[in-house]
């Protein structure tokens, strides 16, 4: 038996940094590691006080705060799995979590008390609550905080095995309900291991940037447990606006940040309007296609270099970046991380993995110690998604003869226009360029003649452009069956919770 314990990040750093802080709030508040261990070694015996032991779950609602890491960490103390779940959700939604994962306890921090008590309610699931209390509430749940304060804080956390599930992270549900994807401890200690001692030059006197949402994958690996890993401080913002993190990066001297397209493009904007910028060693984009003039402007502004990475729930996240081990290439998502395969195979063939040549558009594969155990009590989705020990993305991608790797697409985003198959991803790269542009999502919407037409919904930066100019200028750039016939302008694109762009719901609303 190999135990291993995800708890072990935040353990170590306290063992070994004890007097660094770990973490910094919005409002300045300074963690450093021992105080947090402590703090959280104290929630888990609430935890236990409430029930909660190996193998149970425990599903957490609580944003970039302090809290989010002494209960995550606290959960895996105990051994129980943890379920974070998105501070997007309706209490339906949140309800469907719970019940699908069979919580034994949800755990939720004041601000979303109200959801998450009547998710809590119609499935029965015990409630127990931190934060500050809102006023003017006659009724709470149990306070963790107020359970844990009478009791022995734990001594260590217990003994589990590294292939035990640690976390379990729902899916988006592009189609159908969303899915549990089973993250063990080897999963997430080796991502969180891998992305700082084998991808950048880190060190623990980086400060690091936490405004990608904790309850999401990127937030959690690549921000709070890599960064605990390596013993660095993490700067938390519980809700993110250009403004804001230009702020607190300047206040902080953050030297990393990670984040979305969407972030990128919101701290562009506010550049403008900044007397100061932050000095950034080291940039890192994930969660949906970076477009190539973003990461221009960007290093023009800030003087940085966004290193483009690809992942997903199911692979830890990271599964390959731009890493200076290989170079950087901007529209590529790079090479495969340290202990991790990628490879492009043939989507046609759902049944075995059949390799295509580099240079091919194909489905991209994935194999290492960042491929997760499956779907929650969904075998059929878990031998459709694991084949002959490789994790079948839906992404379709090439590699080149470098060994690059780019996404050009979901397969479920691909237009089909009159029997030609047209990428949205290419056709965005190109609008972006429009100095009106400030973002675009390009969809398929149905046409009785060719079966789908291409549209492009945009948003401006100045409202100057119409949508005859906006085609016109396309179709000099783009091929005669890539071009968008439609323009819708928006005030915004819909996010889900990782801030990635809902396309479903831009079908929904223009076709």
């Amino acid at each position: 038996m190999t135990t291993l314990s995800l708890a072990t990040v935040l353990a170590e750093a306290a063992r070994r940094y004890p007097e660094k802080v770990a973490i910094v709030d919005e409002a300045g508040g300074r963690i450093p590691y021992r105080e947090l261990w402590a703090q959280t070694r104290s929630y888990a015996a609430g935890l236990t006080e409430l029930g909660i032991g190996r193998g149970d779950t425990v599903a957490v609602m609580i944003p970039n705060v302090g809290d989010f890491p002494r209960v995550y960490y606290a959960a895996l103390a105990v051994g129980a799995r943890i379920v974070p779940v998105s501070l997007l959700l309706n209490a339906e939604e949140v309800g469907y979590v719970l019940a699908d994962s069979g919580a034994k306890l949800l755990v939720t921090h004041s601000a979303f008390l109200q959801v998450g008590a009547a998710a809590a309610a119609a499935t029965g699931t015990p409630l127990a609550n931190v934060g500050p209390l809102p006023e003017g509430l006659p009724q709470y749940p149990p306070r963790l905080d107020q359970i844990s304060a009478g009791l022995e804080p734990v001594r260590t956390y217990v003994t589990v095995e590294a292939e035990d599930v640690a976390v379990i992270l729902y899916t988006s549900g592009t189609t159908g309900k969303p899915k549990g994807a089973l993250l063990t401890h080897l999963n997430l200690v080796m991502n969180a291991a891998v992305n700082v001692f084998d991808v950048h030059p880190l060190t623990g006197d980086d400060v690091v940037m936490g405004c990608l949402p904790l309850f999401h994958t990127f937030g959690q690996t690549v921000g709070m447990n890599a960064t605990f890993r390596l013993g660095g401080t993490l700067v938390l913002l519980p809700r993110f606006t250009g403004e804001a993190a230009i702020e607190l990066m300047i206040r902080e001297n953050v030297t990393i940040f990670h984040g979305v397209p969407t972030m990128y493009i919101g701290l562009l904007e506010a550049a403008a309007k900044a007397e100061r910028l932050p000095q950034l060693k080291l940039c890192v984009s994930g969660g949906a296609s970076l477009p190539v003039a973003v990461l221009e402007k960007f290093a023009v502004a800030f003087g940085s270099t966004i290193w483009e990475g690809y992942g997903l729930s199911e692979t830890s996240p990271t599964a390959t970046t731009n890493q200076p081990s290989f170079g950087a290439k901007p529209g590529t998502v790079g090479h495969p991380i340290w202990g991790v395969e990628v490879e492009i195979a043939r989507p046609e063939v759902p049944e075995r993995i059949e390799f295509l040549p580099d240079g091919e558009l194909g489905e991209i594969v994935i194999r290492g110690h960042n491929v997760f155990a499956g779907y929650l009590n969904r075998p059929e989705a878990t031998a459709e998604a694991l084949v002959d020990g490789w994790f079948r993305t839906g992404d379709l991608g090439v590699r080149d003869e470098q060994g690059f790797i780019s996404i050009v697409d979901r397969t479920k985003d691909l237009i089909i226009r009159g029997g030609f198959n047209v990428y949205p991803r290419e056709v965005e790269e190109v609008l972006a360029r429009h100095p009106s542009i400030q973002q675009v999502a390009v969809i398929g919407v149905a046409d009785e003649t060719l079966g789908e037409e291409i549209c492009a919904v945009v948003v401006l930066e100045d409202k100057g452009l119409s949508e005859d100019e906006l085609i016109e200028w396309s179709k000099e750039r783009l091929g005669k069956h890539k071009y968008p016939r439609q323009v819708r302008f928006a005030e915004s694109l819909p996010l889900g919770p990782s801030m990635k762009v809902l396309k479903r719901e831009l079908r929904k609303q223009y076709s």
